[in-house]
């Protein structure tokens, strides 16, 4: 199991769920990815090594959708089948692909906030980072939706996080300083919604521009309580990692587990 990273919340709660089907299905799961969601390089490296230690199957959460069909093709040159968790790889090789529904995702942001903004003006994304699938596809569908269902509202600002709740609250911080009259934002992934709350409330614009996040943690959920937040948008992660384990277990028994799974997201508000 080759997850994005280890140390984002998001991924604490993938391998809850992992380990959960681990015990229910009596598989042995070796837990292994970078520490930083940006490390490509880090994560072809563990790739690599599992498929020379040989393991039965490798499920993944790739970095980067190009940088990790090499490996990957690699993996299946050797008989390793392969499942595709969160974010995809541009190879077809593959037993399941079992994902959030984020297009989807990014076109209830885009509604949400549409609504929020009163259906005009000025809005920003605060993004995670190029090249990876999962959030591309939220803001592709939140800019697609807007453009279509809410013409007069306007993105005016797009910057990337790269995963780093620092480097998020800067972008946030500069794209509030461009633009005084900004209505709402929307956070395409947790270090980016961070980022966001942290830059609003120390602007004093907790309440007044409108914010959509995505993910879970405890400052989200503060900040959902005392206004800063309107919505947010949370996946289930701990499922997510428990049905990429057991496609795989399937897939090893001699079942055909579904090519493709999508998960909604729930809708959380204050109260």
């Amino acid at each position: 199991m080759v997850p994005k990273a280890t140390a984002h919340l998001f991924f604490v709660s993938v391998h809850e769920g992992v380990d959960r089907a681990a015990a229910e299905l009596k598989a042995e799961v070796l837990w292994n990815g970078p520490s930083d969601e940006t490390d490509s390089t880090r994560q072809i490296q563990i790739v690599d090594s599992m498929i020379a230690q040989h393991v039965d199957g490798i499920v993944i959460s790739a970095t980067d959708e190009r940088a990790l069909v090499p490996p990957l093709q690699r993996a299946s040159a050797a008989k390793i089948p392969v499942v595709i968790f969160d974010s995809a790889v541009g190879i077809e090789d593959y037993v399941s692909f079992i994902a959030t529904d984020n297009e989807g995702a990014g076109a209830l942001a885009a509604r949400r906030l549409g609504a929020l903004v009163g259906g005009k003006g000025e809005v920003a994304m605060v993004m995670q980072k190029p090249g990876g699938a999962s959030t591309g596809l939220r803001e592709r569908g939140f800019e697609l939706t807007l453009q279509r269902e809410y013409p007069e509202v306007k993105i005016v600002a797009r910057q990337f996080s790269l995963g780093d709740r620092a480097r998020a609250r800067a972008a946030a911080e500069n794209i509030l300083t461009a633009h005084a009259g900004l209505a709402g934002v929307f956070a395409s992934s947790e270090a980016s919604s961070i980022g966001s709350i942290q830059a609003l409330k120390a602007r004093g614009l907790s309440g007044k521009t409108k914010l959509v996040t995505f993910d879970d943690s405890e400052m989200h959920r503060e900040a959902l309580q005392d206004g800063t937040i309107d919505l947010m948008l949370v996946q289930d992660p701990s499922r997510l990692g428990y049905e990429a384990v057991k496609a795989m277990a399937e897939h090893l028994q001699g079942r055909k587990p579904a090519r493709r799974m999508d998960l909604p997201v729930r809708e959380v508000r204050r109260g």
